[in-house]
C-alpha cells in the first residue's frame, strides 16, 4: 500500500498536468484572439485606404464623392494608379491621391485593378486571400460590401466597378 506522501505526490503531479493543460488552452485562446484583433485592425485600415482610393478615383472622374447615392454619371478613371498622384490631363500639379498606399492585408502595393471596356481604371481591390471578419454595418459609401465572402469582393471605386468584373473572375473568387 502506497504511503500518504506518495499518494500526495501523485495527486500533485496530476494537478500540475491539469494546470499546464489549462495554461496551454488559455494561451491558445489568447493567440487566436490576438490574431482576430490584428485582422480586424487590418480590415479597418483597408477600408480607410480603400475609401481614399475611391475618393481619388471619383475626383479624377469629376464626380462627387457621394456619387453612389446621387446616381451621378462618371467620366473615366485613370490609365494607371500613378495618374492619381499627378493628373496628366491638366497643366501644373493636381493630385487626387498623396501616394499609392500599401494594402494593409498584404503589406504590398500590388492592388488588383478593375478596368472598364476602354482600359480605364474604375476600381481596385485587395489581392489578399481569405474571408473578411466584418460582414455588415459598413459606411454608406460601402453598402455593397455587406455579405462579401472574400476580400476581393470589397471593390473600391466608381459606381458600377463591382459589376465591371467579368462573371468568370467573380466565380473564381
Amino acid at each position: 500500500m502506497p504511503s500518504g506522501s506518495a499518494r500526495h505526490a501523485g495527486f500533485a503531479y496530476v494537478l500540475l498536468l491539469l494546470a499546464i493543460a489549462l495554461i496551454g488552452l488559455v494561451a491558445s485562446a489568447a493567440v487566436s484572439l490576438g490574431a482576430t484583433i490584428a485582422r480586424r485592425d487590418a480590415e479597418r485600415q483597408l477600408l480607410a485606404v480603400g475609401l481614399e482610393f475611391q475618393t481619388a478615383l471619383r475626383s479624377y472622374a469629376g464626380m462627387p464623392v457621394d456619387a453612389a447615392v446621387t446616381g451621378a454619371v462618371a467620366g473615366h478613371g485613370p490609365r494607371a494608379l500613378e495618374d492619381l498622384l499627378r493628373d496628366p490631363r491638366v497643366p501644373g500639379v493636381r493630385r487626387h491621391l498623396r501616394r499609392i498606399y500599401a494594402d494593409p492585408l498584404t503589406g504590398n502595393r500590388d492592388w488588383a485593378v478593375v478596368r472598364d471596356g476602354q482600359g480605364f481604371i474604375i476600381g481596385i481591390h485587395s489581392v489578399a486571400e481569405g474571408e473578411p471578419v466584418k460582414r455588415a454595418g459598413f459606411d454608406m459609401r460601402l453598402v455593397n460590401f455587406d455579405g462579401a465572402r472574400k476580400y476581393a469582393d470589397w471593390v473600391f471605386g466608381l459606381p458600377g466597378a463591382q459589376a465591371a468584373i467579368p462573371p468568370a473572375a467573380q466565380a473564381q473568387r
